[in-house]
């Protein structure tokens, strides 16, 4: 069977960076930016981002183009004969099955405030109130299921009806409507009486910071940042170079990428930042910032249930597009190597799914008493670890030294293939920093996860 292409450049740009756009952009960037000096930071992410994680992203479409196969059998087309490097496809595979496993709880969240934003739920209830809501409805495991369940199905309905028709139309639709979201939530925040001192806190360099922090964990944070921002290591953005002509080169591509998920993750903290300096509220990173701070911000905002509900809309939008990319890579997987149609891969996995989420909405309530990672800690936080810590950086550490040794296929096969088409060439003179430099790095990445 004839394998489906793009339909347009615009629609491989904008689903590649819906997958790497996530819940992460919203409340973890912001957060670590103002905790790491705010615009120093931003310089080392930067830097990073171009130095390490473009690097690794062209790997992922170079190996995805060249073979036509998402990632176990372009391992095994790539790969020298009697070679193991498959293996890791599997595992890579397991990742993505991993992500979803909570990913599609988190998503629900944000569709379930969306909804409460636009009904007027939040309407007349005072700071506590504005909690319990987040809590009762961790408590409620029914609820929670739903929602989950809702995200599934319609995730899995969409990539059903196929590349084209599904997974590229409707994700253009929702990155277009997140880019447009994002700038009017932007400017409103900054245009807040006491937005301006946020937009300081935020970018501009704070020297004082880095000095308390140190300047080495500031640099460790934001190579962290800006390598797990782009979703590497388990194949979710291989599958989209499987997809693409060669009519582009991959370097120029993966560049104008990373561009647009540090666009979202940057105008974010300008929503956020200006928004609790107006309102004298302390940012705080994590889920309690986006379902209770930000929340109460708007009850006490003109106009509150509008922004509220744009917010949660352009968060639903975020979260949704690396769904809807994740569960394209499972069912491409899954109809590679098993040759079953779209229809049956998108129904036996959205079975699967559905039963492997069910333990990270339990973890809030009936299975609360199981802390795997410590006091506190939920099913969720020990998914995350696996994924984030472990597969995201040992899997881009494989797909590297696929692309640049020997023994695998090798770079002057991935630098042909990233260089072919029009566009921004990958230079020959970075074989030598990409062999020997970046591994280094992202095996250090590995290892300060491992802490």
């Amino acid at each position: 069977m004839e394998r489906e292409n793009f339909k347009s450049r615009l629609g491989f740009i904008l689903i590649s960076a819906g997958c790497a756009i996530g819940v992460g952009n919203v409340w973890k960037f912001p957060y670590i930016t103002g905790e790491n000096g705010g615009g120093i930071f931003v310089l080392f992410y930067l830097l990073f981002l171009i130095a390490v994680g473009v690097p690794v992203l062209t790997m992922e479409f170079s190996m995805g183009r060249a073979s036509k196969k998402s990632v176990i059998c372009c391992y095994q087309k790539l790969e020298k004969p009697g070679s193991k490097w498959h293996l890791h496809g599997y595992v890579a595979m397991f990742g993505n099955y991993m992500l979803m496993m909570f990913y599609t709880t988190v998503t629900g969240w944000m569709l379930s405030y969306f909804v409460q934003c636009l009904t007027g739920g939040f309407e007349g209830l005072d700071a506590a109130g504005v909690g319990n809501v987040f809590y009762d409805m961790l408590a409620n495991p029914s609820s929670m299921l739903l929602w989950m369940a809702v995200i599934v199905i319609l995730g899995f309905a969409i990539c059903s009806l196929g590349l084209q028709a599904g997974v590229e139309r409707i994700t253009k639709i929702m990155m277009v409507g997140l880019l447009l979201l994002i700038i009017i939530l932007a400017v409103n925040s900054i245009l807040l009486d006491g937005g301006i001192e946020g937009l300081k806190f935020y970018l501009v360099p704070d020297w004082g910071k880095v000095q308390e922090v140190g300047l080495i964990n500031v640099i460790i944070a934001a190579m962290n940042q800006s390598f797990f921002t782009l979703s590497l290591g388990i194949g979710a953005m291989e599958i989209f170079g499987s997809y693409m002509k060669r009519e582009r080169s991959l370097f120029g591509e993966s560049i104008q990428i990373a561009a647009l998920d540090t666009f979202v993750a940057l105008t974010s903290g300008l929503i956020i930042f200006p928004a609790c300096f107006a309102f004298g509220v302390d940012p705080k990173s994590g889920p309690e910032l986006i379902f209770i701070t930000l929340p109460n911000i708007f009850n006490s905002m003109a106009g509150g249930r509008l922004w509220g509900a744009l917010f949660f809309l352009f968060m639903t939008f975020a979260a949704f597009s690396t769904i809807i990319a994740v569960f394209e890579n499972i069912m491409a997987c899954c109809m590679d190597k098993w040759g079953i149609s779209r229809k049956k891969a998108a129904l036996i996995n959205g079975i699967i799914i559905l039963l492997a989420s069910v333990p990270c909405v339990l973890g809030y309530n009936i299975w609360s008493g199981f802390q795997p990672r410590g006091a506190g800690s939920t099913i969720m936080d020990l998914e995350d670890f696996i994924v984030s810590n472990l597969l995201l950086p040992g899997g881009s550490l494989i797909f590297l030294l696929f692309c640049v040794t020997k023994w695998g296929w090798g770079f002057d096969n991935y630098l042909k293939e990233t260089n072919t088409g029009k566009g921004l060439k990958m230079p020959r003179f970075l074989r030598g920093y990409v062999t020997f430099v970046v591994p280094v790095v992202i095996l250090l990445i590995l290892l300060l996860g491992l802490r």
